[in-house]
């Protein structure tokens, strides 16, 4: 596995970490929320900009905002409750099918 896409796994997770628990910093009064927040969000960006050193922008971006709009949808199921409908969970399969076009067909990933 290339270290660019370890990076971009990183990325995600610290991202979706850091989304997930703003809903719980509740107006900056719980500190541990903030810090993962805080924390998650500067890791994720860090990581980031490692992976966009031998991973297109735009590629590296698709993939790092596709996944984590899914991947936060499914840990606020399971955190909060929160439900998705129909619409919304297709709408987020094409994001994940684009993301599969995008690793296994398009010439800009570099494999």
């Amino acid at each position: 596995m290339n270290a660019a896409y370890l990076y971009l796994a990183v990325a995600i997770c610290s991202e979706v970490v850091a989304t997930v628990s703003m809903k719980a910093v509740k107006g900056l009064s719980t500190p541990i929320p903030l810090l993962l927040m805080i924390v998650g969000y500067g890791v994720a960006f860090w990581m980031l900009t490692l992976v966009v050193r031998t991973v297109p922008v735009g590629v590296a971006y698709a993939v790092w905002a596709g996944l984590g709009i899914v991947m936060v949808s499914v840990a606020a199921l399971f955190i909060y409750g929160q439900k998705l409908d129909i619409p919304a969970m297709l709408g987020m399969g094409l994001i994940v099918l684009g993301v599969v076009v995008i690793q296994l067909f398009s010439k800009t990933v570099g494999h």
